[in-house]
């Protein structure tokens, strides 16, 4: 949810869904706050479209401080009110926690995906301290295992390192380039 809107403590949601149409009156959500993995099941009492965002008011939520409260949170749909996907689409949902295969050896495991940073969704993928950020893009995507919990890929040579802290050697070469400019 991306801000509140009006006074009754109604806020506005960004739909990630490729099925908009599918919320309703009388609906259960489930709001995942950023900081937190404890979610909090909401009944939906009115919606309506508003300048590309979808606005919703929750039974028992009626102040702009009640509102404040779930700004930033995730909605999600529960497991028993989801939708049949089409073969060879997936939950975003399902992703989290299965481990991301680059031709056959494990990078990590997916925390998070995040939107809205480019065509694909980016799954950000954590291993030994170090995270990955990966383009959930179908040119590199071999497959996706839900049951062994495994998404299979072929990326990019150097991909991995677009991110990867700086070494000593290109630290020194960063400090002389910074020195030469004054």
């Amino acid at each position: 949810m991306v801000k509140t809107q009006g006074r009754r403590g109604e806020v506005a949601s960004e739909v990630l869904s490729d099925i908009p149409e599918r919320f309703s009156i009388g609906m259960r959500l489930l709001a995942l706050p950023r900081d937190s993995n404890r979610r909090r099941e909401l009944a939906v009492e009115e919606l309506w479209p508003h300048k590309g965002l979808l606005v919703l008011k929750f039974t028992g939520v009626d102040s702009i401080s009640e509102a404040e409260a779930l700004v930033g949170s995730e909605l999600q749909v529960p497991r028993s009110q989801r939708s049949q996907l089409q073969a060879g689409w997936n939950y975003v949902s399902d992703l989290v926690g299965c481990a991301v295969l680059d031709q056959g050896r494990e990078i990590g495991r997916i925390e998070e995906v995040q939107f809205g940073a480019g065509e694909a969704p980016l799954l950000i993928v954590r291993s030994a301290g170090r995270t990955f950020d990966v383009p959930f893009a179908e040119a590199f995507l071999e497959g996706v295992d839900l049951e062994a919990k495994q998404v299979r890929m072929k990326l990019p040579e150097g991909l991995l390192d677009v991110n990867a802290p700086l070494t000593m050697e290109e630290k020194r070469e960063q400090a002389q380039g910074a020195r030469r400019k004054r």
